[in-house]
């Protein structure tokens, strides 16, 4: 989950600062803070897989938890919006740990009840406000951990700790590739409306990082294709692009510039999987097709 955000893509001219002050980074955020805790996260995402790689499941599901604790906290705080966290935090563990044993139906069936439980845990608030609860909690549910549900059923196969790094690999590289590129040579905005900073430079160069990225990791990892490689690496780049881009719409819909602050650097942890939940289904839908279990 140790991936750069495109917020931090710096395509806008700053005012020059004053003499004597300090200029500002074109990171637009702590770099080594960044680098230090994605580092972090890194190796403990590689120390379970290669231990014992259910741990990774674990690691999923606290961080579903809070992020979805962060989310909620964020639509209360500029919305009033109340989403209904027992059903949501219960009902988001089920579907994540029922993936393992059963799979898509498991996380399916565990995404439904949830549906209903958050139905009508909100009857007793009254009508004012129902249907606005209610699809914002629903939209939580299927947000987070159901796309969770997906990185957890990448690890029950034998060949698991190398699908979760292939998928891993393929996001971290799409973003540090937008993110090198966009500093570096960043002038056109992508969709100035809702991410100004987020260029096509810095998409070339998610593009040029992500393919290169998904021909090594499915061949080297998993017993891909080298063709198969190139349209998994610009199918991540195009997801986590889209996953960037609407985290960044709700944030603007919201009014904040983060989810949360628990990683230095990065924000909250809802900071850290906009491109992962996304791309975490598309991941095991081509990996499935790709190299069969």
């Amino acid at each position: 989950m140790a991936q750069v955000s495109e917020e931090r893509e710096e395509t806008v001219v700053a005012p020059e600062p004053a003499r004597g002050a300090k200029k500002p980074s074109r990171a637009g955020r702590n770099l080594p803070a960044a680098i230090g805790v994605g580092l972090l996260l890194g190796a403990a995402i590689i120390a379970s897989l290669f231990t014992v790689k259910y741990l990774f499941i674990a690691i999923i599901a606290a961080a579903i938890a809070v992020g979805t604790v962060e989310l909620a906290g964020a639509l209360k705080r500029a919305a009033g919006i109340q989403v209904a966290m027992v059903p949501v935090l219960a009902g988001g563990q089920a579907m994540i740990w029922l993936a393992w044993p059963f799979g898509l139906r498991g996380a399916l069936i565990a995404f439904v009840l949830t549906v209903l439980a958050c139905l009508v845990w909100r009857l007793p608030g009254g009508a004012e406000g129902y249907l606005r609860d209610v699809t914002a909690t629903i939209f939580a549910a299927g947000y987070l951990p159901l796309f969770g549900a997906f990185a957890a059923m990448l690890v029950p196969p034998a060949d698991g700790p190398g699908r979760v790094l292939v998928f891993m690999i393929g996001v971290v590289a799409s973003d540090t590739g937008g993110y090198a590129a966009g500093v570096l040579r960043g002038k056109h905005p992508m969709a100035p409306s809702i991410s100004p900073k987020k260029t096509w430079e810095g998409f070339a160069g998610s593009v040029i990082a992500g393919t290169v990225a998904g021909a090594l990791t499915l061949t080297l990892l998993v017993d891909g294709h080298v063709w198969q490689g190139v349209l998994y690496g610009i199918a991540i780049v195009l997801v986590a692009t889209l996953g960037d881009l609407v985290e960044s719409l709700i944030k603007r819909d919201l009014g904040i510039k983060d989810m949360g602050n628990l990683l230095p650097g990065h924000g909250g942890i809802m900071d850290r999987l906009d491109s992962l939940l996304p791309s975490a289904v598309v991941s095991w839908l081509l990996l499935s097709a790709f190299v069969p279990v």
